[in-house]
């Protein structure tokens, strides 16, 4: 497995590429943004957000635009809203320093082993809504929606099974990676995005005190 460490700090970048060097990875070392967008893709990417050139969260982003790559934030900024951020960009994880070797050893594999359990990706109908999983686009009626990285995840998710209800617990989960009850309200505003984008409200529906579940409007629900 190919790792990227995104450090611009050689203390903690040297002894934590050598140690997972140790544990059987193949790890390549950038210290810039600039350098970690020029690199191959790799199998996984630990992202400093403190980098000389840019921020971490702007690199998460353009990265998350060019792919599904896991992508694991480390750095020292632990408040809430920098977890939220990064999160909402499209990270898979965020462990903040300092941390324990054997805490970041059990991320990385947690995340590799949730990221390798996801469904192939491929494309479906669900009446006039078209989802193409591999190019994460979306589109209603032929008009393509301008979804960000995380209300494509959510709205995937519910197009698994259009008309089952998706708990909160599964949707913080599989989208946003966390158990973390906290995060749930963030999951209200990209519902409201969603049915905004859509034009049409009735497209996801609430089921109180259960879940959420994607409807086609003008069909009966179960």
């Amino acid at each position: 497995m190919k790792l990227l460490i995104v450090e611009d700090e050689d203390a903690i970048a040297e002894p934590l590429a050598e140690g997972l060097r140790r544990e059987g990875f193949e790890v390549e070392r950038v210290s810039t943004g600039e350098a970690a967008l020029a690199m191959p893709e790799p199998d996984l990417v630990l992202l400093d957000v403190g980098l000389p050139d840019t921020d971490g969260f702007s690199v998460a982003r353009e990265l998350r635009s060019r792919s599904p790559v896991p992508i694991i934030i480390v750095t020292a900024k632990g408040e809430e809203v920098d977890r939220v951020v990064g999160l909402e960009l499209g990270a898979d994880d965020y462990i903040v320093k300092p941390f324990g070797f054997r805490e970041l050893l059990a991320r990385i594999r947690a995340v590799m082993r949730r990221t390798s359990e996801r469904p192939a990706p491929r494309s479906s109908r669900i009446g006039p809504l078209e989802l193409d999983v591999r190019g994460r686009r979306a589109r209603v009626d032929g008009r393509e929606l301008d979804l960000t990285p995380k209300e494509f995840d959510l709205l995937a998710l519910l197009a698994r099974e259009p008309g089952a209800v998706v708990s909160r617990a599964q949707i913080l989960q599989e989208v946003w990676q966390t158990t973390w009850y906290g995060s749930a309200k963030t999951i209200d505003v990209h519902v409201a995005a969603l049915r905004k984008k859509f034009g049409d409200p009735s497209w996801i529906e609430t089921v109180r005190g259960v879940g959420l579940r994607l409807h086609v409007p003008g069909t009966e629900s179960g």
